[in-house]
Formats: C-alpha cells, sequence, structure tokens
C-alpha cells in the first residue's frame, strides 16, 4: 500500500514495506583541540559506524551503559548534530547534510523529547509559549486558532487546559514532561526519538508517562526510537531493541528474542543486572555477570571487538578482528566472534586472552558452563573431522565444554 505525501511541498511517494528511517554507517567524532594554535590532538569517537533501520509504526528501543553514544544517536537522526559521516535517510530522502533552510519542512516529521525536563522548557516563558512555539516557526496556522490547539495539546497529554498561561517552575517533573511531549507532538510528526524520557521521573510517575506514550502511538500512529538504560521500560514499549556499546551496535533483534535468548555476551550481562522481584528466590543464588572495570575510554577505543577488554569469552580473534553486524537468527543481528546461545562462529580460536580469565572470575560458574558449552562443543566437533564416527560425541563435547569453564574461571596466576 502506497500513499503520496505532499507535506513538505514536493510529492514523495512511500510505501509501507519501506523503512521509515534508514541509518548506514553513521559516525559521529568530536574533535579535540590543544594549544595555542588549537590544532586537533585526537577526537570523541562517540558513533563510529552504525546502521539500523526503523519500520513506520515500530518502537525502536536503544539501551547501553552512560557514555556508549546511544544520546548522540538520537541526536544525529533528528539533524541537531552533523554527521561526520555516513547516511541518513528519512522517509527515502537522504537528511545526512541538509542545512537550516533543508530542515525546516522535514521538522514537522520529526521531533525529539528530551531528557532533562528541567532544562529543556524556558523558564521565562509561559507553556503557552512554549507549546506554541512550533506553530510559529513553521508558520502554521491550527483550525480554531494556536490557543485552542495548544489546549487541547495539554488536554491529550493529561494536563488541565488552564495551565496554559503557568510558568515551568509551577510544575513537578512528570508535568514537565508532559509539556515537553505536547511541544513535540503539536505538528503531528511521523517520528519522535525520545531521549530517555523517563529517567529524571520518579517511579510512580514513569509508568503514567510510558502508558501516555504508548496511547499517543495508537492514537496519531507515531514511529518511536526510545533512548534508555532501564530494561525494563524498554521491554515494556518497544517492539525492536538495539544494544549499544562503545559506539557501535552489538545487537538488534526483536524484543522477545532479545530478552529470552540473549546472543551477544554484554547483552547477556545487562540483562543480568535486571532484578527478578520474586520472593520464591530470594535464597536462589544469583547469576549475575558481573563486568570487569570501567567502559573503556572513546578516544582510543580496544581493537577487534571493543568489547574483549571485558569479555569473559573474547580470544585473540576479538583482539585482533572487529567482528561484523550480521544476522544469525531471523531478525536477530550480532556482532561477535562467540555468541551466546549460537554456534561459534571462531571455533579454531579457543585460547583465552588474560583479560578474559579475570574478567570469568567475576562471572558465576553455572553461567560460565553455559557460555562455555556451545563453543566447545563446536570445537570438539570440528576435531573429530567429518569422516570419524559420531558415537561419543556428545561425552567428549561435554568433557570440552567443562574444561573451557574450569580453564576459564581459574585465576590469572593459576596453573
Amino acid at each position: 500500500m502506497s500513499e503520496t505525501d505532499t507535506r513538505a511541498g514536493t510529492t514523495a511517494v512511500t510505501d509501507d514495506e519501506t523503512p521509515l528511517l534508514k541509518v548506514e554507517g553513521l559516525v559521529k567524532h568530536f574533535p579535540i583541540k590543544k594549544g595555542l594554535l588549537q590544532r586537533q590532538a585526537g577526537a570523541v569517537k562517540a558513533v563510529d559506524g552504525i546502521d539500523f533501520e526503523v519500520r513506520r509504526g515500530e518502537t525502536l528501543g536503544v539501551v547501553g551503559e552512560s557514555g556508549c553514544g546511544k544520546s548522540t544517536m538520537g541526536r544525529l537522526i533528528t539533524r541537531l548534530l552533523e554527521p561526520s559521516g555516513g547516511k541518513i535517510e528519512f522517509d527515502g530522502k537522504d537528511i545526512t547534510h541538509l542545512g537550516t533552510s533543508g530542515m525546516r519542512p522535514l521538522r514537522r516529521d520529526v521531533q525529539m523529547i528530551f531528557q532533562d525536563p528541567y532544562g529543556s522548557l524556558n523558564p521565562r516563558h509561559t507553556i503557552g509559549t512554549i507549546v506554541s512555539a512550533p506553530f510559529r516557526l513553521q508558520g502554521v496556522e491550527p483550525e480554531g486558532g494556536v490557543k485552542q490547539e495548544v489546549q487541547r495539546l495539554l488536554e491529550l497529554v493529561g494536563l488541565s487546559p488552564e495551565h496554559y498561561n503557568r510558568y515551568p517552575h509551577e510544575f513537578s517533573g512528570g508535568q514537565r514532561q508532559r509539556i515537553g511531549i505536547a511541544r513535540a507532538l503539536a505538528l503531528k510528526p511521523r517520528m519522535v526519538v525520545a531521549d530517555e524520557p523517563v529517567s529524571a521521573l520518579d517511579v510512580s510517575i514513569q509508568a503514567q508517562v510510558v502508558n501516555l506514550m504508548d496511547d499517543l502511538q495508537d492514537e496519531l500512529g507515531l514511529t518511536y526510537v526510545i533512548i534508555a538504560h532501564d530494561l525494563s521500560v524498554v521491554r515494556h514499549v518497544s517492539d525492536r531493541i538495539a544494544v549499544m556499546y562503545l559506539g557501535k551496535i552489538v545487537e538488534l533483534a526483536d524484543r522477545d528474542s532479545l530478552y529470552a535468548s540473549p546472543m551477544h555476551p554484554y547483552t547477556k550481562a545487562l540483562l543480568s543486572a535486571v532484578p527478578i522481584p520474586d520472593p520464591r528466590r530470594r535464597a536462589a543464588k544469583s547469576e549475575r555477570i558481573l563486568l570487569r572495570g570501567d567502559v573503556p575510554s572513546p578516544i582510543a577505543p580496544p581493537s577487534g571487538c571493543r568489547f574483549h577488554t571485558r569479555c569473559w569469552k573474547a580470544t585473540q580473534i576479538c583482539k585482533s578482528t572487529e567482528p561484523p553486524l550480521i544476522e544469525l537468527r531471523p531478525g536477530q543481528r550480532v556482532a561477535c566472534h562467540h555468541p551466546e546461545n549460537f554456534e561459534d562462529q571462531a571455533p579454531q580460536d579457543t585460547v583465552l586472552l588474560s583479560a578474559a580469565k579475570e574478567a570469568a572470575a567475576l562471572v558465576a560458574d553455572e553461567v560460565l558452563a553455559e557460555s562455555a558449552q556451545t563453543s566447545a562443543a563446536v570445537a570438539a566437533e570440528k576435531e573429530k573431522g567429518p569422516e570419524s564416527s559420531k558415537e561419543g560425541a556428545g561425552t567428549e563435547a561435554e568433557a570440552a565444554a567443562e574444561e573451557a569453564a574450569e580453564s576459564a574461571s581459574k585465576e590469572p596466576g593459576d596453573t
């Protein structure tokens, strides 16, 4: 099914099968300048080559640790920042390097909800002035007048139309975020990028705002890109989830597949940190995966796989070769040489790095044995050769897995 969109003054035929947003090789490096002449001495590689698509009407969640480039990516796809490289297509149109005048018509289609509900509203302006700003900037006169439309938007997000003449300091954090949502929805956009929309709110208010965004998506047919670090919120609202680490997407999958069977070790470590509110498991042994050290500096990221300095499965190939983001299962793309819950992509490389042995000391024995099972089983099968008998294959694979888990759990100085 196709439709003709003439909003921006040009005729563009769109197809429901084509993605609304397509990103290829997106890069953003912030230069570091030193000295009197301000010469560039390096760069912060905030986003360093990512590829993904956002389908029409879906919600894509983006998760990862602080500093991994989530917010920078959100500002790049809304063109609040100029990309250093790569390509951004919105509805089939290349918007990578459009200037202010070129982006003005598209501002009606792409809006952003900012993380800080206190810093994103001008304290000197009334709520009516703030929410009506998009109409003034775009020269749009809504039916019934600006004031009536602003009051309708305030009512839509759960506020009173009487708040029109109040100032931001008179509202709580949750109410301010609702005002930001009303402003983002003023021009009836097609895609909304929400940068941690509930992280600054109380837990009791978070559910209300998340449910509001769900209702608005159903009512207005919105497409969301939601950036968050709360995995429970992301699971509730997202159709697909992208996991970022140090400027890269390491896993991209639909919600059910990612939570039921994560394939990247980093994703598995993230999910292990989610608390399970079950009193019956109070005495059960925790399978929490504690990652060693901090995220490396984006100024000088590690070679190869950027997670290898903290991964308990890292081998030499992880240090020397960057894994591509490939589809290992239908709808599940992973960038890993030794994925979880799948055949090993580098079964010939089984010698753990010293960093991996140190990281393995922080991982529960049960989790470690499970992680080693696939790669060890495949390695044992490869060593046997295609012409050898398959009898006893399970026994050899289990023995190899146990040996790999035992060696991984030893301290670096053990023999």
